[in-house]
This record gives structure tokens, C-alpha cells and sequence, in this order.
């Protein structure tokens, strides 16, 4: 069974001006697909669609209408065969903080609304849109789906509780997911990832630093992974016709103290 041939299909990023997203949208054009870039940066999502001809929607991934927006956008220019779901954030904060106040509520639900309800927003709609389309293959393939969770889920740190219950639900789902789409071929896989040098950590000296002294506590390399990195798994769990239903460590072996 060859890999799954994304030339000419359509292919979502949420996420896509930036960091992993960014690099998953590279990766997914270089193969042929026509990539929506959905993101709330519209002059870094711009830039990125434009070089690599493919379109960039402003998405709120929480958001039912734009994330409908988003979906259609793909449909237009291909049947829509891959969404990346990598749209994300953190917001730290301890349950109770050194005054012994409280979280505010709003904090925590902030984050799970952006990470775990904007994926499945995405994702509903985004399976519902691969359903429709002829399947690729003689086992009824459709179309592949990939979630963005994070080592948080399982280890996650002091100060991480929105952050870490908004990705272990993400892990929490994928299985389930995987068993509902499988009535109409489409797989559903999830990424953990680990430290990765994204933009999240800033730039110039200060920041390089900060980085090299996070990659020690990396089993190995030593050394913060690549956004690149991370997409070669994202092509990988897209492509592979027999990856299904699975959660992966991308992680260079970490496993994360309590802080």
C-alpha cells in the first residue's frame, strides 16, 4: 500500500503562521497539497500562505464560524485530505497562588477553550468535509487528521494544570475519535510534543541561553527540538495509510520535574 498521495488535495493548518504549524504547512506543499494557513496573525499567515501559494483564512479555532470559514476555504481548492491541529497556547498560574488566592476561573477555561475545544471545533468540521469526498484508495481512505497535545499531558509542571488538562483532553479523545471516523476512513493521530524552539521563547542572546540551558534537561540531543522535527512526524502520521488511533512522544527521550 503506497503512502497516501496528497497532490492536488486541500490541507488545513490551524496554527499555520508560526513554529510547527508553520513547518507541518511547508512540509504538507512541498507534497502537493493546496494549504489553508488558519491563524489569528494575519501578516505572518499572509506571508506564509502567499509563499507557498496556498490561502490564508483569520481563525479563531474556538470560533464555529470561522472555523466553518476555514473549512470551506479548503474545500474550494481541493478535497480536503489533511488537518493539522496545531493552534495553541499556555497561560501559567498556580491553582492557588502565594496569597492563597484562588485561579481565576476564567484563566483556566480560557486555555482549555482555545486548546481542546478549538481542536475538536476544528476537527468536527473538518471530518465532516473529508466524509464527503471519494475515497483515495481500495480501503476507503478519506482523509487524515492530526492533533497537537504536548508532554504536559502526562508530566505536566507546577504552574501548568489549564495548560496540561487542556492537552491530556486532547489525548483523552483521539481514540474515541479515531473509532467514530472510522465508518467513513478517516484516521485520527496526536502529536506530544516537548520543548521545542518555537517563537514562544523569544529572540537574542537572553533567549539563546534560556534555550541551551532547557536542552540539557533533554535525554537526547541534548538541545531543544525543531519545529521541523515535529513536522516530519506530522507527514508521517498524514501519510502512513496504517498509523491510526495513536498518541506519540516527540520528545528527545524528556520527561519533565515538577518545575
Amino acid at each position: 500500500m503506497p503512502r497516501m498521495n496528497l497532490d492536488g488535495a486541500s490541507a488545513l493548518v490551524t496554527g499555520g503562521a508560526s513554529g510547527i504549524g508553520e513547518a507541518s504547512a511547508e512540509q504538507l506543499a512541498a507534497l502537493g497539497a493546496r494549504v489553508v494557513i488558519a491563524d489569528l496573525n494575519e501578516q505572518a499567515g499572509e506571508a506564509v500562505a502567499s509563499r507557498l501559494g496556498g490561502l490564508f483564512v483569520k481563525c479563531d479555532v474556538s470560533s464555529e464560524e470561522d472555523g466553518a470559514a476555514a473549512v470551506a476555504a479548503a474545500t474550494e481548492m481541493g478535497p480536503l485530505r489533511a488537518l493539522v491541529n496545531s493552534a495553541g497556547l499556555g497561560r501559567a498560574g498556580r491553582t492557588v497562588d502565594r496569597n492563597n488566592d484562588p485561579m481565576p476561573q476564567k484563566d483556566f477555561d480560557f486555555v482549555v477553550r482555545i486548546n481542546l475545544l478549538g481542536s475538536f471545533n476544528m476537527l468536527r468540521q473538518s471530518a465532516a468535509a473529508m466524509a464527503k469526498t471519494d475515497p483515495v484508495d481500495d480501503d476507503g481512505s478519506r482523509g487524515a487528521i492530526v492533533n497537537m497535545a504536548s508532554v504536559a499531558a502526562f508530566d505536566g509542571q507546577i504552574g501548568q494544570a489549564s495548560y496540561s488538562a487542556s492537552k491530556g483532553g486532547v489525548v483523552g479523545m483521539t481514540l474515541p475519535i479515531a473509532r467514530d471516523l472510522s465508518a467513513v476512513g478517516i484516521r485520527v493521530n496526536t502529536i506530544a510534543p516537548g520543548l521545542i524552539d518555537t517563537p514562544i521563547y523569544g529572540e537574542g542572546e537572553d533567549s539563546e541561553k534560556f534555550k541551551a540551558h532547557l536542552g540539557q534537561s533533554v535525554l537526547f540531543p541534548k538541545r531543544l527540538g525543531t519545529a521541523e522535527e515535529l513536522a516530519f512526524m506530522v507527514i508521517d502520521l498524514i501519510t502512513n495509510p496504517y498509523m491510526n488511533a495513536e498518541v506519540i512522544r516527540v520528545d528527545g527521550g524528556i520527561r519533565m520535574p515538577p518545575k
